[in-house]
């Protein structure tokens, strides 16, 4: 909590009938309630509540006559009778109240004031300090898929989010997307984003991948940057991103809020957060392909996902369906992982920290990757990726991961990789080797467990900077082409038990799973960017932040 600082106002207000004192900062608003008479309630003690002004989403005037006119009961008898009493106007105060589970609420507790001239005085110095908030977005770009997870997408913004966003303010420019890739063709070259505090996507880790996609190559086209130059240093944009959760996998909201909630997501924007995040780009032989900030699967990941993509027809049972499919037929690849350690970094992927908001692992790993860019532009001489710091390992997997977060998602508390950091520069690559199904198992099943699930001799992590993998059978790009246009009419259940080629044997590819989306390429060159992007977000907040607390409007 920051230090209240000098006062700005101090008065005696009054809450639901209460007598309280009222004092407000530039960093703090407090109200005690007053204990009248210790003799009559000696044993009561003292309520106190404190709200930071940074978490004040509003405040607005009550007048009392409006509220009269909208009932016919009595009401105007309670007013007249109050009137003659210690009561004037009064301003309402909407601010983030914390529940469990990392959930935020919009919670409002009422002041009632002697005078309409104080009422004013408070009204206006708790918005002067509203408006000193320089972080805090007044004109967003919403983009809102209709199609995604239940379909829900519109109805949530509509419902929960919008009205929140014109309690505080914030004007909104809205498009419900059409089509797939509606979003990222727009933000290329039919935005004004100039115009805008940031750019907020209404559904699922599809849409904020189109978001990311459209955002990033607007940034590097508009500052002259090759994509297709896997060591070009990428520009960070400008604009942050929210994301208010309505699709079937919220992976990503999960990892930087702590809850798939689209009240508490609207909350974090309203308030202005900001959580930095890497992105890594993906290249194949000098082409761009796409970038990815989760999960990049190769193996097993990757073929759970090619085979659903054939099972559309059977909906979202079609990923269980296929991750058991997949179990069963134990498939193996053959290939080489090259891999740049990260080095002089804080935190390996096997301790015990956590990437929570203020973590001091991003900003000094950050800070510490950016003096080191710098230091590389000005001698021309020096070479991050020279031949000497490179690692080679061959051998088979049945599962090659780059985690660039923990990927925690309500079904895997734990994620893939616990100890990912969201904007430290780097990825943890995780090699699981050709092992049985039932050390297969017990692997998998860790992601759900309090146990290291990186503890086995099969399964080896590295916390790299950049990656590379040749599959040692690919021989031709034309023969990783995967057909994802296939007419499900036709051949419906022989496609169920279609794993391999009818000699029996298993594969020599597998296919690469970019957050949930098939790469065309299974040779690729991986390099994370660090904090290339920022999110309306605030990370996740320790759990002694939501312990002990009071309910402020219970006076």
């Amino acid at each position: 909590m920051e230090r209240p600082g000098r006062l700005l106002l101090l008065s005696e207000l009054r809450v639901r009938n209460a007598a309280c004192d009222v004092s407000l900062s530039r960093c703090l608003l407090t109200w005690k309630r007053r204990v009248s008479s210790p003799v009559y309630r000696p044993f009561r003690p003292s309520v106190s509540h404190s709200v930071s002004v940074s978490e004040i989403i509003a405040v607005r005037e009550e007048d009392e006559d409006s509220g009269s006119r909208q009932t016919d009961d009595g009401s105007w008898n309670k007013i007249e009778e109050r009137e003659g009493k210690d009561c004037g106007q009064a301003f309402t105060v909407l601010y983030v109240e914390r529940c469990r589970q990392h959930r935020w609420r919009c919670a409002e507790v009422t002041f009632t004031c002697p005078d309409v001239a104080l009422c004013q005085r408070w009204v206006s110095s708790i918005r002067e300090q509203l408006a000193a908030i320089t972080s805090r977005p007044r004109r967003l770009l919403v983009y809102i898929n209709p199609y995604g997870g239940k379909r829900q997408g519109k109805r949530i913004y509509d419902q929960k989010v919008a009205p929140l966003f014109a309690q505080a303010g914030v004007s909104t420019d809205v498009i419900v997307t059409e089509y797939a890739n509606h979003a990222r063709d727009h933000l290329r070259k039919g935005a004004e984003l100039k115009k805008y505090d940031g750019v907020v996507c209404v559904g699922g880790d599809g849409m904020f991948s189109e978001i990311i996609h459209g955002l990033i190559w607007r940034t590097q086209t508009d500052g002259g940057v090759d994509l297709n130059c896997p060591d070009e240093t990428l520009l960070p944009c400008s604009l942050r991103i929210g994301i208010i959760p309505a699709g079937s996998t919220d992976c990503i909201c999960f990892a930087t809020v702590g809850t798939n909630d689209p009240v508490t997501s609207a909350l974090h924007i309203i308030v202005g957060d900001s959580q930095p995040m890497d992105v890594s780009s993906v290249h194949h032989n000098n082409t761009f392909l796409r970038y990815s900030v989760s999960l990049l699967g190769y193996g097993f990941y990757g073929d759970v996902l090619t085979d659903s993509e054939r099972k559309r027809w059977m909906g979202p049972a079609r990923y269980d369906f296929s991750g058991v499919k997949m179990f069963l037929t134990h498939h193996y690849y053959e290939g080489t992982v090259s891999y740049l350690p990260a080095r002089g970094i804080l935190g390996t992927p096997r301790d015990a920290a956590r990437c929570r908001s203020g973590c001091l692992v991003c900003q000094r790993n950050g800070q510490l990757l950016s003096d080191r860019a710098e230091n590389y532009e000005m001698d021309e001489a020096s070479d991050s990726d020279s031949d000497s710091e490179w690692r080679t390992i061959r051998g088979k997997f049945l599962a090659i991961n780059a985690a660039s977060m923990s990927c925690a998602c309500p079904r895997t508390p734990k994620g893939l990789s616990p100890a990912a950091h969201l904007a430290d520069g780097t990825t943890d690559l995780i090699l699981v080797r050709k092992c049985s199904r039932f050390n297969f198992l017990r692997h998998l099943l860790r992601h759900t467990s309090k146990d290291d699930q990186f503890d086995m001799t099969f399964v080896e992590v590295h916390r790299v900077r950049r990656f590379r993998f040749t599959p040692r059978y690919c021989q031709s790009d034309s023969d990783l082409e995967l057909d994802l246009r296939e007419n499900g009419k036709h051949q419906i259940f022989s496609q169920i038990f279609r794993d391999h080629p009818a000699c029996g044997c298993a594969p020599a590819y597998s296919s690469w799973n970019c957050d949930g989306e098939i790469l065309t390429h299974t040779a690729i060159d991986v390099r994370v960017h660090c904090q290339l992007i920022k999110l309306f977000a605030r990370g996740i907040e320790e759990p002694a932040v939501f312990e002990d607390l009071t309910n402020p409007c219970a006076i």
